[in-house]
C-alpha cells in the first residue's frame, strides 16, 4: 500500500508539474489580449480552444476582478469564479488543487498568474481529469497482488522460459547500447512484449532521443561558433592578403588596412572571451561566491564605468535609486551581467538617447529596471532574445561588433541566482529589461 501510494504522488507530482507549464504557455498567450481587454477576438478564442483539446484540459482565463473572460467549454463566461486557486492567484502564487466531483469524477485544478509589466492582470485555471492516475495506480496494486501469490510452479515456467523470454529482449538492449557507444544515436531498442522489458526499452529510447537532440545542439552551437569566427578571419586573410599583393608601399592604406585587421582581432577576441565565459558558468552553475552586497553600491559602479561609453554616442546614462537594497548576490558575476544589458542598451540606443537605470524593491524581489528609447525588438523576436547567438538583426549587430552572446551570459547569470529577466519591448520606442532577483529575509 505504502508503494502504491508513493506512485501515485510521483504521478500527481509529475502531472501537476505538467499541467503548470501548460497554464504558463496559456498564460503567456493571453496575458496581451487580457490586458488590453481583446479576450473576444475570434483568433484567441479559437487558439485556446484547439490548445484545451491538444492537452485534453479545460481552459477558463479570469481578470483581475475574478470575471471569466474565456472558457474553453463556453459555459462560464462573463460569471464570476472565487475558487481558492484562482483567488491565490490573483495574489501572485502558482495553486493546485485536487477535487473528486460526482459527476467528472477526480479532477486536478491548475491555476497560474497572468502577469504584464509586473501587473496580475487576470489568472489562468486548468482543469484536468487525473481518473487515469487512479486507474494507473489500481492497475500496479493489482499486478503487486498478482505478483505476491506467485507460487513454485510459476517460478519453474519462468526458469523455463528464462533463456527465450528474458534473455533476448536483455540482448537486443545489449546489442543496442553497443551500437549508440559507437555513436549510431539512432539505434533503437524494438520489444513488442507488453511486460516491463518494454517500459526499459521505452525508457532507454527516450534517454537515447535526448541525447541526439543534445548532439544536434552541440553540432548547432559548434556550427555557430565557426561562423563567427570565419567571417573576422576571412577579413583579415583578405586585407592581409591585400597588403603582400600591394606593388607600392603607401602608408596610409597600410595604416588603414591594420586597423581594419586590429578591430577583426578584437572582434575575435570579445568572442572567445564570450565563450569561455558561458563554458566557465556552465562548469560553475551552482558555485556562486554570494555574498552580502548593497545593489545601490554596485549600481553606482557599473553606471560610472558605463558613462563614458554612453558619452562618446552622446547618449544620458541615468540611475535612480529608490530605496537601499542589500542581498546575498556574486557580485562579479551580476557586475557583469548588468553590463551586458546596458552595453547593449547602448549600442541600439540612437544618438541623444537615454538610458535609465532604476532599483526598487516589489514584494519579495529587488528589482532592477533599465529603460532605453532605443530601436526596439519586434514582438515575434523578444522569446529568442537570450539564446546565444541569436540577433534580431544581424547585420545592424555585426555593425556594433555584437557577438550575440550578451543577453546570453546575462541570463545564464541572473537564473543561477534564482532570478529573472522579464523584456518589453516596442519597435522605435524602446526597450524595458527587469532583472528580478529574490530578497532573503
Amino acid at each position: 500500500m505504502i508503494i502504491c501510494k508513493t506512485i501515485f504522488n510521483i504521478y500527481i507530482d509529475q502531472e501537476k508539474n505538467s499541467s503548470f507549464t501548460k497554464a504558463n504557455i496559456v498564460s503567456n498567450r493571453v496575458r496581451f489580449q487580457l490586458a488590453s481587454d481583446r479576450m473576444s477576438e475570434e483568433w484567441i478564442q479559437t487558439s485556446v480552444r484547439d490548445y484545451s483539446k491538444e492537452i485534453n484540459s479545460r481552459i477558463i482565463v479570469v481578470d483581475k476582478d475574478n470575471k471569466v473572460q474565456l472558457d474553453s467549454h463556453n459555459s462560464f463566461v462573463g460569471d464570476k469564479f472565487y475558487h481558492d486557486e484562482i483567488v491565490e492567484a490573483l495574489k501572485g502564487e502558482n495553486s493546485s488543487g485536487i477535487y473528486n466531483f460526482k459527476q467528472s469524477g477526480r479532477v486536478m485544478y491548475i491555476s497560474v498568474p497572468v502577469i504584464v509589466n509586473n501587473k496580475i492582470v487576470g489568472a489562468v485555471l486548468l482543469s484536468t481529469s487525473i481518473e487515469h492516475i487512479h486507474d494507473e495506480v489500481k492497475h500496479i496494486w493489482r499486478k503487486l497482488e498478482l505478483i505476491s501469490g506467485i507460487s513454485m510452479i510459476v517460478i519453474a515456467v519462468i526458469v523455463f522460459l528464462f533463456a527465450g523470454v528474458i534473455l533476448k529482449p536483455l540482448n537486443d538492449l545489449k546489442n543496442t547500447i553497443n551500437k549508440v557507444t559507437q555513436g549510431h544515436l539512432e539505434e533503437k531498442v524494438n520489444i513488442k512484449s507488453n511486460d516491463e522489458f518494454k517500459e526499459v526499452a521505452e525508457a532507454f529510447n527516450m534517454m537515447i532521443t535526448k541525447l541526439e537532440e543534445v548532439d544536434n545542439q552541440r553540432k548547432d552551437f559548434v556550427a555557430n561558433v565557426s561562423h563567427e569566427l570565419r567571417t573576422p578571419l576571412t577579413s583579415i586573410k583578405i586585407l592581409s592578403e591585400s597588403l603582400i599583393n600591394q606593388d607600392t608601399f603607401d602608408k596610409d592604406i597600410y595604416k588603414e588596412f591594420l586597423i581594419d585587421i586590429d578591430s577583426e582581432v578584437d572582434r575575435l577576441n570579445n568572442i572567445i572571451t564570450d565563450l569561455l565565459t558561458l563554458v566557465n558558468l556552465d562548469k560553475e552553475k551552482l558555485i556562486l561566491d554570494n555574498k552580502v552586497t548593497y545593489i545601490n553600491y554596485l549600481l553606482e559602479k557599473i553606471v560610472s564605468r558605463m558613462e563614458p561609453i554612453a558619452k562618446q554616442k552622446n547618449i544620458e546614462l541615468k540611475l535612480i535609486l529608490n530605496e537601499k537594497i542589500q542581498i546575498k548576490i556574486d557580485e562579479g558575476r551580476m557586475q557583469q551581467a548588468i553590463i551586458n544589458i546596458i552595453d547593449n542598451a547602448i549600442k541600439y540606443t540612437q544618438p541623444e538617447g537615454i538610458i535609465e537605470v532604476e532599483l526598487y524593491k516589489k514584494e519579495k524581489h529587488a528589482i532592477i529596471k533599465i529603460l532605453d528609447n532605443g530601436v526596439g525588438i519586434p514582438e515575434d523576436k523578444l522569446p529568442y532574445i537570450f539564446e546565444r547567438f541569436y540577433r534580431v538583426d544581424k547585420a545592424r549587430s555585426r555593425n556594433t561588433g555584437g557577438t550575440g552572446l550578451g543577453l546570453s551570459i546575462a541570463w545564464e547569470i541572473i537564473t543561477s541566482h534564482g532570478g529573472t529577466i522579464d523584456v518589453d519591448s516596442q519597435v522605435g520606442v524602446g526597450s524595458i529589461f527587469y532583472i528580478k532577483l529574490p530578497l532573503e529575509k
